[in-house]
């Protein structure tokens, strides 16, 4: 079926079940970011593929609601598609159920799939429909009647890490995650969230692109531990660890079973903006749910030393990678054909020339001339660019290692550079200096760091519209709460140890893309009479394109810490190059 096809479809089936509205978030069934084929719902019923949005359908109107990232992409993956792109005002905020409770007169019927949403949309829809009195129902799914041709659940092999990799055994991660339902008094924790689960179990899995997680959930108590999940994906030694740690393994189904048998007497600890709304309904009415983020959120936010340590010689692994590839690129530029989609390929390919590579962190973003002002803009065979040198080239890209976790981007010149591209590179770059040098005191939070990195953007009257920075895992989710650097006021702390990328940007549509973006990690800088101050480590190791920069518009405290970061870039490099690419590296780590 066209798209259009699959959308009078969806709608004669809420005609037949008296449905005025359909919502269709980009989500599964354990509120992932990324998803499996099985659950790319809102592709398949509209075209639009990017990683946020969500589709609202009624009879007269269908319209997907997106934010600035995926204004470009969505217009065009939409046409003819019978969807229109509603922008938002706000990232993330569900203002299509305001657009619903507008629209739709008293007795309307609002629905959706409850293994789509999480508990905290599901409220949040239904605190702003039933006032209206609209009534919402959260366990309908009009899709499968109509994908006939569904991917299945994902059957890929899944694996443990061992101790020396992690820092830290399940046994411990066990007990120090009972400890704190014993705190926050529950006796009983469900765990739908990916990460968490391979946190947690010192699992890993492919079930998910570039991410290196399993589907499962999880369901602790005081005295037993259940992962929910296929087990024919582990080695029978792997099943024997897993149970000699105290875990007991059940069918990934049978976890909605579990639940329905909790008795009155349990205090359940979900977090609800990470928990599906059915797997919330299938728990006993007696039974008392309290809602608070996943301990191990913030568990495995900071990174151990054993972590610390595994990541930074993982950035070596990808420093070297990138060292080859932006030499390889210089080197052919204008000599060979090079696009967008092949240039992405040919990174993957330095990379997976290294130790321990198991995969992208995600798709790469290469984006030249005016695709680099898409900041989640991905190629594809009709959009693709060749490139020429000319103008200014974005990539951002990242690596899961099995001893770490990358996302970098950097912007270079490939020729003719203007003076205002000059001018917005070295903004750019400056605001990325100001967030990783500051020092702060402890119990600052990420959006005081977001407006520190935007300062210098702000005062020559420029802005992104992205957040500077998110949570980093370790061999996990590129992206990873409970921390964040962007404007959201996020009552959550930077504590040592977490990892956490700087990524300022600034975009002219239609002409070009720039953002610079290292990974930093927090540590504890020095106890002062005013309190204890920490400060950012530095962890990416990859040159700063020199040629772009306006040095007037920086203070000797930027050329300062320029000049320092790539004295350490090569430093740490230079003793796995060969000759000709220390020499090629020199030059561009030189002093300015």
């Amino acid at each position: 079926m066209t798209h259009m096809e699959k959308l009078a479809a969806i709608r004669g089936l809420m005609r037949q079940q008296h449905i005025d509205a359909y919502i269709i978030p980009s989500s599964d069934p354990h509120i992932s970011e990324y998803l499996p084929d099985r659950y790319k719902c809102m592709a398949w019923a509209s075209g639009f593929t990017g990683s946020a949005g969500t589709l609202a359908i009624t009879q007269e109107f269908a319209g997907l609601w997106t934010d600035s990232r995926y204004f470009v992409q969505a217009a065009e993956q939409l046409s003819g598609s019978g969807y229109e792109l509603v922008k938002l005002v706000v990232q993330h905020a569900p203002e299509y159920a305001d657009w619903l409770a507008e629209q739709l007169p008293k007795g309307a019927v609002v629905a959706f799939d409850g293994m789509l949403a999480s508990v905290a949309l599901a409220n949040t829809v239904q605190d702003k429909l039933m006032p209206a009195g609209i009534l919402v129902k959260g366990e309908v799914d009009l899709l499968t009647p109509l994908w006939e041709d569904r991917p299945a659940l994902p059957t890929a092999p899944a694996y443990l890490l061992d101790v020396a990799v992690t820092g830290e055994s399940t046994i411990t991660k066990l007990q120090r995650l009972r400890q704190e339902m014993a705190r926050l008094r529950v006796n009983a924790h469900l765990i739908s969230s990916l990460d968490d689960l391979a946190w947690l179990f010192n699992i890993r899995g492919s079930d998910v692109s570039c991410n290196p997680v399993v589907l499962g959930f999880a369901l602790i108590t005081a005295t037993a531990a259940t992962l929910f999940i296929d087990n024919t994906k582990l080695m029978a030694a792997d099943r024997a660890a897993l149970e000699a740690a105290g875990v007991v393994l059940a069918d990934y189904e049978s976890v909605e079973t579990a639940l329905r048998n909790l008795d009155g007497g349990n205090a359940l600890l979900i977090d609800t903006k990470r928990t599906c709304f059915a797997m919330r309904s299938r728990v006993p009415d007696a039974v008392t749910v309290i809602a608070q983020t996943n301990p191990t959120t913030s568990f495995k936010a900071i990174k151990n030393e054993v972590e610390i340590a595994h990541t930074r010689e993982t950035m070596i692994h990808d420093g070297v990678a990138l060292t080859r590839f932006f030499k390889w690129l210089e080197e052919t530029i204008g000599r060979e054909p090079i696009s967008e989609i092949s240039l992405a390929m040919q990174l993957r390919q330095f990379r997976a020339a290294q130790e321990g590579f198991v995969g992208e962190s995600f798709d790469t973003i290469a984006g030249y001339k005016a695709h680099g002002a898409l900041p989640h803009y991905k190629a594809t065979p009709t959009s693709n660019s060749t490139l020429q040198p000319d103008g200014l080239l974005l990539v951002d890209s990242g690596g899961q290692y099995r001893t770490g976790t990358t996302d970098i981007t950097r912007v270079i010149s490939l020729g003719h550079v203007t003076d205002a591209e000059r001018t917005d590179y070295t903004l750019v770059l400056r605001g990325m200096i100001e967030g990783a040098a500051t020092l702060f005191p402890k119990g600052t939070r990420g959006y005081q760091i977001d407006a520190i990195t935007r300062k210098p953007l702000w005062d020559h009257l420029r802005n992104y519209g992205h957040g500077t920075g998110h949570g980093v895992g370790f061999f996990l989710n590129v992206h990873e709460g409970p921390h964040t650097f962007n404007a959201a006021a996020i009552d959550v702390p930077i504590e040592s140890g977490m990892i956490t990328s700087i990524e300022p940007g600034l975009y002219r549509e239609g002409e070009y893309g720039i953002r610079i973006e290292n990974l930093v990690l927090s540590i504890t800088h020095q106890n002062t009479l005013f309190g204890s101050f920490m400060a950012f480590e530095t962890m990416t190791l990859c040159y700063i394109d020199t040629q772009l920069i306006d040095k007037s518009l920086l203070d000797a405290k930027h050329v300062n810490w320029l000049n320092s970061y790539h004295a350490t870039v090569y430093e740490r490099l230079a003793p796995y190059l060969d000759e000709q690419e220390r020499l090629w590296l020199a030059d561009k780590t030189a002093i300015i």
